[in-house]
């Protein structure tokens, strides 16, 4: 299934009107024509089918002829807060195959070690969006903008709350401490791990130290060990 995302259709909405970009793409590329169905998502739980009735490459246009509520495959919610790496290919890949995953909701954090305090948000967000499509998944994990570590624990959040550091004291391994059906925060930091000012100012906050195993972990590595750990608890 060829799976589209168009975040702006609803229960209301009766036809869409293509840009000249998607229009191409669909038209030229994959070769659909007048009264071909597609399939497209809104990225809040819903699939819609739509019969294409101009095929233009300039614009295509399509009628909803049916809309479906898609459910989560998860019954969990998953909140990784993830340091960006200086390689920015590498937390891309983590986007795309967290997404492909699972997860509910990425937050790019800046902490005191981190090489990288910039993002490009846009970047994170077509990436996310492919690989939700390309996993045939229809809900669009939410992307936070980037907020420093400090702002971060400060915030209220429901569930569990983890942070995950290589220094050298008591950490509680994540497979022993995820419960089926929770909702669960999870703190992955940059290279070099996050300050031990900043692990201090997490356990204040209660967050649980925990580890992810004996390997010292890439931050991306980590942060899909992690997503794929509460999925498999979840299972």
């Amino acid at each position: 299934m060829q799976l589209f995302y168009n975040p702006n259709i609803n229960s209301n909405t009766t036809q869409i009107n293509f840009d000249k970009i998607e229009s191409k793409h669909i038209v030229r590329v994959l070769r659909k024509k007048e009264a071909d169905i597609l399939k497209i998502t809104n990225g809040k739980g819903f699939l819609f089918d739509a019969k294409i009735t101009i095929a233009s490459d300039k614009k295509c246009i399509a009628v909803i002829t049916n809309s479906e509520q898609k459910l989560k495959p998860w019954n969990y919610y998953l909140h990784i807060a993830i340091a960006p790496t200086k390689n920015n290919d590498r937390i891309e890949w983590f986007l795309e195959k967290a997404t492909e995953i699972g997860i509910d909701e990425i937050t790019p954090i800046i902490c005191s070690n981190s090489e990288r305090r910039v993002v490009k948000i846009e970047r994170f967000e077509k990436i996310i969006q492919a690989a939700m499509k390309q996993s045939l998944k229809f809900t669009l994990p939410k992307l936070n903008v980037p907020i420093k570590f400090s702002e971060f624990i400060n915030q209220d959040i429901d569930g569990k709350v983890c942070i995950a550091h290589c220094e050298e004291q008591e950490r509680k391994s994540l497979s022993k401490i995820i419960n089926p059906s929770e909702n669960t925060t999870l703190l992955i930091g940059p290279e070099g791990d996050f300050s031990p000012s900043e692990i201090e100012k997490a356990l204040k906050k209660n967050y649980i130290p925990i580890s992810l195993g004996e390997s010292r972990l890439r931050t991306e590595t980590a942060g899909l060990v992690a997503v794929n750990m509460v999925s498999f608890i979840n299972q």
